[in-house]
């Protein structure tokens, strides 16, 4: 074996360490060679994909999508046989290429779907197999650019009969300031309980995540409840004014909307818990947006060797050893909020 390992290395562009649309991903392949070898090609392919699939035997479908696809001939010149010479050592080959400046899904990792972005490399050698190493980057997509719908007040209105153990009527006006929120904002809840009935009731207020994968006319949907409030009890024939702050973890992943296999929601109910009766209660979507980093200065974002403390450099090898999960591949739902 003459080739001693293959690996990629990139350069973050913030502390971070995530890109977005439009970013360039700059990096390098290292390259080490027991003995002087000849090399085919060495060829760099970055890529976004999905894969979204079902938990239920009965509606079992598996579908992918590739969001775009980058491939780059790292060796341009060869010798008159169309190889490459490459002399015994470490060689590091850089490489370039620039994100689609488009809509694209975020990163994200669940039990119905995985959205990854990834920079992969394969090295060719006459009659020998052929040589890959990847790695992955995380992808957050930027907000919508129209993001007014967003940021406009929300209201719902339900009206609940009382039929068992009790008679008249519940209705229940719920607003919200917005719907795009971003992580670590509060959403705030403003309920307006007319109670015309003989018995008391008491709103609660749940705060859902909904995980859809869609594919072959199937859809699989999780739901994952991520809080839940009750309100004080509104007595018989009477009216409440009732207000909620509802945080918005820091670390809850934003919403993915722009995906065709798949789609992850948020949503606010407050239902009334009135025994014996029936009360869908009112839902209003949740937009999470994302936080994108700012770029680092130059000062510390500048591309150089090992000497320099504050330039940060990540390969494949050191996120399978020494980097934390969010910086390979996505962390799942599951870690940051399980059942």
């Amino acid at each position: 074996m003459t080739i001693a390992y293959l690996e990629i290395e990139y350069d973050a562009i913030n502390q971070q360490n995530v890109f977005t649309n439009g970013d360039t991903v700059k990096g390098r392949i290292i390259v080490s060679v027991l003995k002087e070898t000849k090399i085919k090609s060495l060829n760099l392919i970055a890529k976004g994909k999905g894969e979204a699939h079902s938990t239920d035997e009965d509606s079992s479908f598996s579908v992918y999508e590739t969001f775009y696809t980058i491939e780059h001939q790292i060796l341009d010149e060869a010798q008159q046989d169309g190889t490459h010479v490459i002399a015994r050592g470490r060689h590091a080959f850089p490489f370039s290429f620039k994100i689609p400046n488009r809509e694209l899904p975020s990163s994200f990792k669940c039990n119905l779907c995985e959205i990854v972005h990834k920079i992969k490399v394969e090295l060719k050698q006459s009659m020998k197999l052929t040589k890959k190493a990847e790695t992955y980057y995380k992808f957050v997509s930027k907000p919508p650019m129209d993001i007014s719908r967003l940021l406009v007040p929300r209201h719902g209105c339900k009206k609940t009969n009382v039929k068992f153990f009790g008679t008249g009527t519940v209705t229940m006006d719920v607003y919200v300031d917005r719907t795009g929120y971003k992580q670590g904002e509060t959403v705030r809840v403003r309920t307006e309980i007319k109670n015309y009935s003989s018995r008391p009731v008491t709103p609660i207020i749940k705060f859902y995540l909904k995980e859809n994968s869609f594919g072959n006319g199937l859809q699989s949907i999780v739901v994952k409840k991520i809080l839940q409030l009750e309100c004080i009890e509104v007595a018989s024939n009477s009216k409440e004014l009732l207000m909620k702050s509802i945080p918005i973890p820091r670390r809850l992943p934003p919403s993915i909307l722009n995906c065709s296999i798949f789609r992850l929601e948020y949503e606010l109910k407050v239902h009334l818990d009135v025994k014996h009766t029936t009360d869908e209660g009112v839902i209003i979507p949740i937009v999470i947006l994302p936080q994108i980093p700012q770029p680092q200065s130059p000062a510390t974002s500048e591309v150089g060797t090992s000497e320099n403390p504050n330039h940060l450099t990540w390969s494949n090898t050191a996120q399978q050893h020494a980097t934390p999960q969010h910086l390979d591949s996505p962390p799942s739902y599951e870690t940051l909020y399980p059942s």
